[in-house]
């Protein structure tokens, strides 16, 4: 289909495409999954379809022209039934029962016919009569347990076997040996009965299953919270009154109201007022950050105890909150590569397990001749040989490892990008904005002999005080951070490409570069040495002169620079411990990079480098035989984003950049690239550990159920058990927590 569709497109037609999502009902386990991707892949027009046991979806890639009731009719002639994905909620709140029913019932019904079991080891010989047993049984059986015929029949009819097959035929034998041995007996004594085997299997599959999706159902928690973070209500202001309207009805430009204490409904900028807003389930950031005028506020963050108006910039599908939404759900929905291989296994899994089931039938009776122990050692077989745990493992990971870290302000954008992270043995990181803060910072102030630094300080920041260039911003942040009082200057103007000029305190003063410096014929002095050095450091300075009459003085120095992130050697210093290597990527010169990197401990150092260059770097990274992670926030690094093993963007850099990478950071934090490949590793170890134990069920419960070493009983319970731990290990991660957290 793909190959068809770039043939029509390659004619000069058009060949449109759409995603699709369905919510498949019924499906069990891993072999479900592989019957409906199958089903969905034979609709003409389908090129790609995913399920995900866990999420109980399916994705499919089709042409515009196929249609949801194509799909849905594809998924109920492979035995399952589909449904629209926003009808689901509605139509599952309607149900009155609750999930349990099942199970309680199941277990009333049964503990009368386990009991006299569990009563043996204290010397107590009760039993119920046969017929009893029949009428507790048969309701679990075909009442409870149709939910097993229903859907093994419909695999069965498909060519095909899952797990409800092999229970349905399992607890059928038991029942079925049961009542035959009450007909033939009747009349002649209690004879030996397997109706609690029966009962007791249905029952500890219903209480599995049930503990299964309650587990699933916290592992989707992340989905829940970023959910319940959208206001459905939102203030407009109208001609200075304010109008409660619902959010989805709002447009771009308006105003937005939001008292303390309240949600921001909207992404916006605040055109009015000031406020600490705080934004942790958005971007894992603890404390509430300050907002005022001129500031951008996300929709679903908490406005703290200052009023503020928005104006709107973003709704609906477009804002923040709703793209985290989709990242999420795009990855936990998504297959891992290493889903697709215990996928081909499943696949063969149940049809393996019937001959095994046949094999310990017929070996046990040609054994023995005894054909009832035969039947036993069958049914445990089929009883215990569930895939579920396998198609579990996975998936339950990944949805647990992606929740998680989204809360932390970690979204990764697929499970592909999860998966790889973990074996990521280099980084490279842009140096602009990544891990220095992006913007020039006053670094260094230089006296000339009889001057000191607070005078030339306050002389340079009366020339800036008026300037937007952003050299004069730094000046006047470091005024605000000293508290220095700022004297008046007049006359002020720009010298083109050298600096400024003005009068202050009756004195003609300039501030500018070397350029400006030299043409005035002004002599640096000893400062001359100073500022050799700081340039050999990465800096930028600009000279501070006084003019009388004709013949100019330097009376100082400002050196300028980018100021590297605190958090940035913490994270360097983890991924040492993690053994990961560092490379530094930069277009900037080679001092101002040597200097960054040495303060950082970083491995190696590119300066000086074009948007190619830095790719080229990447791929040369990769033929070396690291897996690669480039971390970057700029337009210009979307190449090298692309050219990695996988990509991470900062949010607060270029939107192309988040693009290109499979994993964006929500917060400017470094430290958060060091969490990211420790959530990553934690879920794969997660997924490593539910193969494993998930196979570890099968390889040593099949042989013991063959050999007659498991009861239909325990073999059922074991089953259940193997499912349940699967989901409860994987959920182990919600309590993971990020160094950048603490």
């Amino acid at each position: 289909m793909n190959a068809l569709v770039g043939t029509v497109r390659k004619a000069g037609y058009d060949a449109p495409t759409r995603q699709l999502e369905l919510r498949v009902e019924e499906m069990t386990c891993a072999s479900c999954v592989s019957r409906v991707e199958k089903a969905l892949l034979a609709v003409p027009g389908v090129s790609a379809a995913s399920v995900n046991l866990a999420t109980g979806k399916a994705t499919i890639d089709a042409l515009a022209n196929v249609s949801f009731a194509t799909l849905a009719a594809a998924i109920g002639k492979a035995g399952y039934s589909a449904s629209a994905v926003e009808a689901t909620p509605a139509a599952r709140a309607a149900r009155g029962l609750p999930p349990w029913w099942p199970v309680v019932v199941g277990a009333v019904l049964t503990l009368p016919l386990v009991l006299p079991m569990l009563l043996q080891p204290f010397g107590i010989d009760w039993m119920l009569g046969g017929w009893a047993q029949l009428a507790l049984a048969t309701p679990v059986q075909f009442w409870l347990g149709a939910r097993f015929y229903r859907a093994g029949w419909k695999a069965a009819r498909a060519g095909a076997g899952n797990m409800d097959l092999l229970v349905a035929l399992g607890t059928s034998a038991a029942y079925g040996l049961s009542l035959y041995q009450l007909w033939r007996h009747a009349g002649h004594g209690m004879p030996h009965l397997y109706f609690e085997a029966s009962a007791a299997v249905v029952t500890l599959v219903l209480l599995g299953k049930w503990l299964e999706a309650r587990a699933r159902r916290q592992t989707a928690d992340a989905i829940r919270a970023l959910n319940a973070l959208r206001p459905t209500v939102a203030r407009v202001l109208v001609d200075g009154d304010e109008v409660s309207t619902p959010v989805g009805q709002l447009a771009v430009g308006d105003v937005v109201v939001v008292r303390p204490g309240e949600r921001v409904p909207v992404d916006g900028e605040i055109v009015d007022g000031q406020s600490y807003v705080d934004e942790s389930l958005i971007t894992g950031e603890s404390l509430p950050v300050p907002r005022s005028v001129g500031d951008k506020v996300t929709g679903g963050s908490v406005n703290g105890d200052g009023l503020l108006h928005v104006r709107t910039a973003a709704i609906g599908a477009e804002t923040t909150l709703a793209r985290i939404i989709r990242m999420v759900e795009s990855a936990q929905a998504a297959k891992a590569p290493v889903q697709r291989i215990v996928d081909r296994v499943s696949a063969v899994f149940v049809p393996v397990v019937l001959g095994i089931a046949l094999a310990t039938f017929a070996g046990w009776f040609l054994y023995g001749g005894n054909w009832e122990q035969a039947l036993l050692s069958a049914v445990a077989v089929l009883v215990i040989a569930c895939p579920c745990a396998l198609g579990l493992a996975t998936p339950t990971a990944i949805m647990a490892g992606t929740g998680v870290a989204a809360r932390q302000g970690i979204l990764i954008k697929d499970a592909e990008a999860l998966e790889v992270a973990h074996s990521v043995t280099a980084v490279a990181f842009d140096k602009t904005g990544t891990l220095t803060e992006g913007r020039p910072s006053l670094v260094a102030i230089e006296a000339a002999e009889g001057f000191d630094r607070d005078e030339v300080l306050k002389l340079s920041a009366a020339l800036q005080k008026t300037s937007d260039h952003p050299l004069a911003h730094a000046v006047m942040a470091k005024v605000r951070d000293l508290r220095v009082g700022v004297p008046g200057a007049s006359d002020a103007r720009t010298l083109p490409g050298r600096g400024v000029e003005g009068t202050v305190r009756g004195r003609r003063i300039a501030l500018g570069s070397t350029r400006l410096m030299n043409e005035s014929g002004a002599d640096p002095g000893a400062l001359l040495m100073q500022a050799q050095r700081l340039e050999r450091e990465g800096t930028t300075t600009s000279w501070l002169l006084g003019r009388d009459g004709d013949v100019a003085h330097v009376l100082g120095l400002l050196a300028f620079g980018d100021i590297v992130k605190p958090a940035s050697r913490q994270s360097v210093a983890r991924l040492r411990e993690l053994g990961i290597r560092t490379v530094m990527l930069t277009g900037d010169n080679a001092g101002s990079a040597a200097a960054v990197a040495r303060e950082l401990g970083i491995d190696e150092v590119r300066a000086q480098l074009l948007p190619g260059d830095k790719a080229a770097v990447v791929q040369q990274l990769r033929d070396q035989g690291h897996v690669v992670a480039m971390v970057g926030d700029g337009m210009n690094d979307a190449p090298s984003l692309v050219a990695a093993d996988v990509g991470l963007s900062m949010s607060t850099g270029a939107d192309v950049a988040m693009q290109a990478a499979g994993i964006t950071l929500m917060r400017g934090d470094p430290r958060l690239v060091a969490d990211s490949f420790d959530v990553s590793r934690r879920t794969w170890s997660k997924i490593r550990q539910g193969l494993f134990w998930a196979f570890a069920y099968n390889v040593l419960g099949i042989p013991l159920a063959a050999f007659g070493l498991l009861s239909p009983v325990i073999a059922g319970a074991a089953m259940a058990f193997s499912s349940v731990s699967v989901v409860a290990n994987a959920l182990t991660l919600r309590r993971w927590r990020g160094a950048a957290a603490e």
